[in-house]
């Protein structure tokens, strides 16, 4: 029997929690720690990849994702142990995507051949601007010309490379995004990330933007601009949106994060990692303990996991539109409908039609060009009761 999440693939998030400095925009969770013991770290990693194997014996894993923090501060001997646990544990699939997200700063091209070498077949760098101040401004701690060696060393290393970049930074003006993203996409690379910065509470920027210390964030019409150039020059230059923020080459999306917004399984672990996971036909979400310390000491006696929840039918259905619908291709409502045996209102659907923000093909329902960057917009008239 087949099972919905196979409709999305299977997939393994393993979070590295500590960075060189914290960005004073980024709400993620990391931590600077001045000495970490790698040996320890690699032993609950494998703890936990045993532990989670249990529950999906049997699968193909399309994918692994070392995200954080910085997992490019990981010893390439960690890297190499938890992927070849990885191995025993499950089948891999002929086309298994294993991506180790990397920051300028800690790239040595010796470190990136070791972690080919390892098994990583695909980077994403952390690059975030081509502009020197505007570096300093968001807390990064590399430069430009930092940044672009480090580009040319992953592509020494690596055939699939991805970059990411924020626009609608302090004092940036249209023409000046619009130059950058041109550079950008010279650099020969398969795949953009292109974020808009928002100001997450709880970040150093949400603090200062909350005491009215933050100045020169562009107004939503000049957000709205940005948004716009950005997908006209991405179209031209071969690089579509296949997803609200990320833009690829044909064939050249991310498989991991494919998973996520098309409701696949995915397992995380480390410090902070979140998953949905099917078991004996119910599927879960999972937390882990955010807190480093925590994290290890509770590895230790057992489980780094904080919480199982199961999903009920109608969570399953709104996650599922609210993941989907950030994807080009859309929502399946043959599917949708199946997870809940609840459709959309037909009547909300049309008026959204209508308006031009959706698009309906057969049972493909998607956003349109116009539709995107109000997505949320979108989801809460379709989920509202």
């Amino acid at each position: 029997m087949i099972e919905d999440w196979q409709s999305g693939g299977f997939g393994l998030y393993i979070h590295w929690p500590f960075c060189e400095a914290k960005c004073p925009y980024c709400d993620f969770n990391s931590f600077v720690s001045r000495s970490i013991d790698q040996s320890e770290w690699r032993t609950a990693y494998l703890a936990e990849l045993a532990r989670v194997a249990e529950q999906t014996a049997g699968r193909t894993l399309n994918s692994v994702y070392f995200g954080g923090g910085t997992p490019s501060l990981m010893a390439p001997e960690t890297v190499d142990s938890i992927l070849g646990a990885i191995a025993s544990h499950w089948h891999m699939s002929n086309d298994i995507e294993i991506t180790l997200e990397a920051n300028p700063g800690s790239v040595e091209a010796g470190r990136f051949h070791a972690f080919r070498e390892a098994g990583i077949n695909r980077v994403s760098l952390g690059i975030q601007a081509l502009n020197d101040s505007h570096l300093r401004a968001l807390g990064r701690i590399h430069s430009v010309a930092e940044a672009l060696q480090a580009l040319e060393t992953a592509k020494n290393a690596f055939d699939r490379v991805s970059f990411d970049l924020i626009y609608a930074r302090q004092n940036q003006s249209l023409s000046e995004w619009e130059q950058e993203l041109k550079q950008a996409l010279s650099f020969g690379t398969d795949h953009l990330s292109l974020y808009q910065l928002t100001i997450e509470p709880g970040t150093a920027f949400g603090d200062r933007y909350k005491a009215g210390k933050l100045r020169g964030l562009p107004d939503d019409n000049l957000g709205a601009d940005m948004f716009a150039v950005t997908q006209e020059l991405c179209n031209a230059h071969g690089f579509p949106a296949y997803e609200v923020s990320n833009h690829a080459r044909p064939g050249q999306g991310s498989r991991h994060n494919q998973i996520y917004w098309r409701y696949g399984d995915y397992l995380g672990i480390g410090p902070g990692a979140h998953g949905r996971v099917t078991v004996n036909g119910q599927k879960f979400a999972t937390e882990t303990h955010l807190n480093p310390t925590t994290w290890l000491n509770s590895v230790k006696n057992g489980s780094g996991q904080s919480m199982i929840e199961a999903i009920d039918p109608l969570a399953q259905h709104e996650e599922y539109l609210m993941m989907s619908l950030r994807m080009t291709e859309g929502v399946d409502l043959e599917r949708l409908n199946r997870l809940s045996g609840r459709a959309l209102d037909a009547q909300k659907v049309q008026d959204l039609v209508e308006l031009g923000l959706l698009e309906q093909n057969g049972q493909s329902l998607s956003t349109t060009a116009a539709g995107r960057p109000i997505l949320n917009a979108i989801l809460q008239k379709l989920l509202v009761d």
